[in-house]
Parts: structure tokens; C-alpha cells; sequence
């Protein structure tokens, strides 16, 4: 496992001060910022990228530390194509950005050697699958990523968890961090730009919704952003170990709404933890239907389209290799509430339960972490994220048209073979499960 210097391998590291996550950001007015990997000739308007440029709050970009990093110079008029940098190890750049949404062009590839370079950011969102690039040859991708702090509008700030502030802390901090991997990733140039205008697609829920910040454990929320083009932002705003009352109570609910504004998405999945609450008249259909109301009722008042998402099956097969309901009455809760209050509705209890027993009692284990039933591997949150994608289309939602071209409709019952999936893993292992069950 790689030592990146950061508390994202430390999970004892002290939490970052609220106070110090702020620093430089509201001073920096810039809109754009460009930067040319590399030591050949320097590109008009860009910021030179080496090895040597280590990032930190005063920098203001640079690369995470403790990573062997090569940058290389070939023969080319082209400054931004002429030299790049690599390594053979996953490797991580970040820059200092203000809170919001923001358009990232990752130009890639190699004069003289192919070069195959797979993107993600923050919390190990995947945001460019595998772009494969023969000698000689370039490509450029964009994608539109968030980036959040926890303060609220009005002087508030969401309540983090220890592990929000140590091993999830890139979900939380001043700067956009973005993972280069694959079989040999090139990276030519880097441009950002903010984005400020376009629709965002909020995440609420637990730990099978959430940037899981360490391998093997992976969830359908960080596999979505993959499937859309540019032009429309996923910003992940779940937790490991959430029910509905707890999220209200760290304020993730006052968050999301204090910066949604109108046409925006607010996809709301709880139920795993929500289950095991206790208490007079605590239930499916009294308090878990009241709250849930709460987060639709507040994503209207914003002028947000709420969705409702029904809790993902866990792995709990009967003797004849079927799924088994462990979650009651309350998928049935969310689907009465969609109902009730003519909410667009993806019933992934339902798209789960085929696609678990398509896999089979046995097989399925490799498609979530090992001695795990709840949550996920990359391959298993993958196919999760196609069955949301589906639930998109069949809601007609209006974000359907940034979907990726590459999307094929997607039957829950003929799941993609898990040996053709080629997503890599990031180098970060956890030594810890996530919270929740």
C-alpha cells in the first residue's frame, strides 16, 4: 500500500481544523486554472507541473506526497503534448478550489509509448473508466466533478464523523483531488473551470450510497458519476452508518438544501440502519415515513426534484437460492411515500433482488467485499450504478440526456460477467469496514 503522507492512510492523524480548511480559498478569484505536465517548453497561460510540486494549502495545487513520479520530455512543437507525466503506481494531484461544481479536461497520451489512464476523484469517485491511447496518439475527456466543505450557510457546518475528518477527510477538505491509474496513465495537461450554472444531482443515504475511501469496499454512488457526460455534477453527500434521523441530526439534510437550487436532484436511499432503530412507535410506516417526507418536502421547497430510491438488497440467499427480504416493511414505506406524494421512484430492492440471484449464492461473493453481506466491491457497486442509471431512464428524468453514449439499457437479471470488468483498484486498502450493516 502506498504511504501518500496524508490522513487518508492515517487513521489515527489529527483532524483538520475547521478553521484552517478555508485558508487561501476565498482569496483566490480565479475561474480557470490550467496546468502543463512536464518539463518540456511551457504552455501560454498554464502552470508548470514536476515531480518537485508537492501540493499544500499555500501552493495551492501540486501532488500528494510520497509518490514516485516521472515526468518526461519527447520531440514535439506541441507544448501540452510534448511532455507528460506518469508513474507506475496510481498517483494522486490536487488543487485548492472554492466550494462548487467544476469542469475538468484531463488531456492524456504519449508521443512515443501507448498509455491507457483510468480518473478518479475525491473519494475514489470514478470519473473517466479507460481511456486507451497508441503511441503518438492524444485524447482529451471532460467530466464535471464536486467539490464541498462542511460549513453551512448562516454559520452552521454538518457534524463529521471521526472518520470524516481522517481517512474520508478528501471527501471534506479545501481541494479537489484527482487519481490517475491504470496500466500506464500519461497525463499531458490538466484545465479546470467552474461551473456554476448547470444541474447537480445530490446524494443522501448510508454506506451502500457513499465514497467509500478505501478498497475493497466501494458503493453505486461512487460508480455514478461515470455515466454521465459533462454538464451535470454528482455531488455525494452520504455516510457510512446513516439513518434518516441521524443525517438530519449531523445536518446533511440543512447542507444539501443550504446550496441546491432550482432543477437540481436530491436521490434520497436509506433503510439499512433506519431497521434496527428502537423506540415507541418507531417504525417503517410512522417515523422512517414522517422523515423521509422531511427530505422530499425540503428538496421541493428548494425548487429540487426529489427522487426516491428503495434500500439495496444485502446477500441473504434462502436454500433455493433466492433472495430473502431482511428489510421488512420499509422498502414498501419509500414505495407508498413515492406514491403518496408523486415522487419518481427507483425501486433498487427490487432491481437487486434478480441481479443477486442471476449471480448466485456463491458466485455473488465476488461481487461484494469479502466477509461482507451489505456492502460492495468495484464490480458489485458497478452494476448497482446501471441499475440506477435504468431507474433514471424509466422515471424520464430530465438529466437522462447527459447520460453517456456508451450506456446501453441495462435487465438486472443479465448483469455485465464479472471477469470482463477492467475498473482498477485504487491503492488505498482499509483495514476497518464501513459503518453500518
Amino acid at each position: 500500500m502506498a504511504n501518500l503522507g496524508n490522513p487518508l492512510n492515517d487513521p489515527g492523524a489529527s483532524p483538520i481544523p475547521l478553521s484552517h480548511r478555508q485558508i487561501g480559498l476565498q482569496s483566490r478569484p480565479a475561474a480557470n486554472w490550467k496546468f502543463d505536465f512536464g518539463p518540456g517548453p511551457l504552455a501560454s497561460g498554464y502552470q508548470r507541473v514536476m515531480p518537485q510540486n508537492l501540493y499544500s494549502r499555500e501552493a495551492g495545487f501540486g501532488f500528494e506526497p510520497g509518490q514516485q513520479i516521472a515526468c518526461l520530455e519527447r520531440a514535439s512543437k506541441d507544448p501540452l503534448r510534448g511532455d507528460f507525466c506518469t508513474s507506475e503506481r496510481p498517483f494522486y494531484f490536487s488543487v485548492a478550489l472554492p466550494e462548487g461544481n467544476y469542469h475538468v479536461t484531463v488531456t492524456v497520451g504519449d508521443a512515443s509509448a501507448s498509455s491507457v489512464t483510468t480518473v478518479k476523484a475525491e473519494l475514489r469517485r470514478l470519473m473517466i473508466e479507460r481511456v486507451e491511447t497508441k503511441a503518438g496518439k492524444f485524447a482529451s475527456r471532460t467530466f464535471t466533478v464536486n467539490v464541498r466543505t462542511p460549513q453551512i450557510t448562516g454559520g452552521a457546518e454538518v457534524k463529521l464523523k471521526d472518520r470524516e475528518k481522517t481517512s474520508e477527510t478528501w471527501a471534506w477538505d479545501e481541494k479537489l483531488t484527482l487519481e490517475f491509474n491504470n496500466a500506464r496513465p500519461a497525463v499531458c495537461a490538466i484545465e479546470i473551470t467552474r461551473a456554476d450554472d448547470l444541474p447537480t444531482v445530490y446524494l443522501l443515504g448510508d454506506s451502500t450510497v457513499c465514497d467509500q475511501p478505501r478498497e475493497p469496499y466501494n458503493s453505486w454512488g461512487q460508480m455514478l458519476p461515470r455515466f454521465f457526460k459533462a454538464g451535470v455534477a454528482i455531488a455525494n453527500h452520504a455516510e457510512s452508518g446513516e439513518s434518516l434521523r441521524s443525517s438530519l441530526g449531523a445536518k446533511r439534510l440543512d447542507k444539501v438544501l443550504s446550496v441546491m437550487k432550482p432543477g437540481d436532484y436530491l436521490f434520497i436511499q436509506y433503510g439499512h440502519n433506519d431497521e434496527k432503530e428502537k423506540g415507541e412507535g418507531v417504525g417503517a410506516f410512522t417515523t422512517y415515513k414522517a422523515d423521509l417526507k422531511k427530505f422530499v418536502e425540503g428538496a421541493r421547497q428548494r425548487g429540487g426534484v426529489p427522487v426516491l430510491i428503495t434500500p439495496v438488497q444485502r446477500r441473504s440467499f434462502d436454500k433455493d437460492g433466492r433472495i430473502t427480504n431482511s428489510h421488512g416493511d420499509y422498502p414498501e414505506a419509500v414505495r407508498q411515500l413515492a406514491k403518496d406524494e408523486s415522487v419518481p421512484l427507483i425501486d433498487l430492492n427490487a432491481m437487486s433482488k434478480p441481479l443477486y440471484e442471476a449471480w448466485g449464492a456463491e458466485p455473488s461473493k465476488l461481487a461484494f467485499a469479502p466477509n461482507d453481506n451489505t456492502h460492495h466491491n468495484n464490480y458489485g457497486s458497478y452494476e448497482l450504478a446501471k441499475c440506477i442509471v435504468e431507474g433514471i431512464r424509466s422515471n424520464k428524468l430530465g438529466i437522462v440526456k447527459f447520460l453517456t453514449g456508451d450506456v446501453p439499457r441495462f435487465n438486472p437479471s443479465r448483469p455485465d460477467p464479472m471477469e470482463s470488468f477492467k475498473v482498477p483498484a485504487s491503492p488505498i486498502v482499509a483495514d476497518v469496514k464501513p459503518l453500518g450493516s
